[in-house]
């Protein structure tokens, strides 16, 4: 059986979808026949997004946004339903990485800035979306969260929380909604590239001096593969088929979910 076009008719929702994951969702999804709105905070990024995905079936629109503003987050939810008709899917993908200190060092600035967008950020984004697929008694929702909430690494305490937060909110959000038909589950990538992330990860936890990792970016980045039992950093494109299958009918019965995408970490 083809299901290529699984989500014919359907209106996807991505945060952070200027983001390399966002996009490559985006594609992805798009060729199965969903119509994508992607929300980001960045409109050079939106742009590129748009221009890069023009081509896809299902279409793509594009709505800038801060996560962290509910007011703002209402004020797109509105415009997606206005502009596409509803909204059946969301992938809660928005995040901020931060800074790579140890504990006693970690500027409290940017903890504060992390849990705004990974925390506040991704609990905005549910209760906007979330309060029109009740009505309809029908959604579904995978947040990302990461395999830094779940093993804690070190010198990343900010983000570490902040997805240890969002498996949290997973799970609480499926007991929630699922009166309502509506489904929640959770992604945690582990170590993911080439690319601006995985190249950022493995400079600054060389930069961070600490007895984990080498002061040597390419040691560091043998240590992190060397971690993973497939011996591989995962590519971005692997991601999305995670998305696709928990947003499909294959996956009705399994919502509260975290499912790693790891390697084997």
């Amino acid at each position: 059986m083809d299901n290529r076009k699984r989500f014919a008719g359907k209106v996807l929702v991505i945060t952070g979808g200027g983001g390399d994951i966002g996009r490559q969702t985006a594609r992805y999804m798009a060729g199965e026949g969903a119509s994508i709105a992607l929300v980001d905070i960045d409109a050079e990024k939106l742009a590129a997004a748009e221009a890069e995905l023009a081509s896809t079936a299902g279409g793509v629109s594009t709505y800038r946004c801060d996560v962290g503003s509910y007011s703002e987050l209402q004020a797109a939810a509105r415009s997606i339903e206005h502009d596409l008709g509803g909204i059946d899917l969301l992938f809660n993908n928005a995040g901020y990485q931060g800074a790579f200190e140890p504990l006693h060092r970690y500027p409290a600035d940017d903890f504060e800035a992390v849990m705004r967008v990974n925390v506040l950020g991704a609990f905005n984004v549910l209760k906007a979306v979330s309060a029109r697929m009740v009505k309809n008694r029908k959604g579904v929702i995978v947040n990302t969260a990461s395999m830094a909430g779940v093993d804690g690494p070190p010198n990343m305490a900010a983000y570490a929380a902040s997805k240890f937060a969002v498996i949290g909110l997973t799970r609480t959000a499926a007991k929630d909604l699922a009166p309502y038909g509506i489904r929640v589950n959770a992604i945690s990538p582990a170590f993911m590239g080439p690319g601006y992330m995985w190249a950022r990860q493995v400079r600054l936890q060389a930069a961070a001096g600490s007895q984990y990792f080498s002061a040597d970016p390419q040691v560091v980045e043998r240590q992190m593969i060397g971690a993973v039992p497939m011996r591989r950093y995962g590519d971005i494109s692997e991601i999305p088929g995670t998305v696709a299958f928990l947003m499909s009918d294959a996956a009705s019965y399994i919502t509260g979910a975290n499912i790693p995408i790891s390697g084997g970490i």
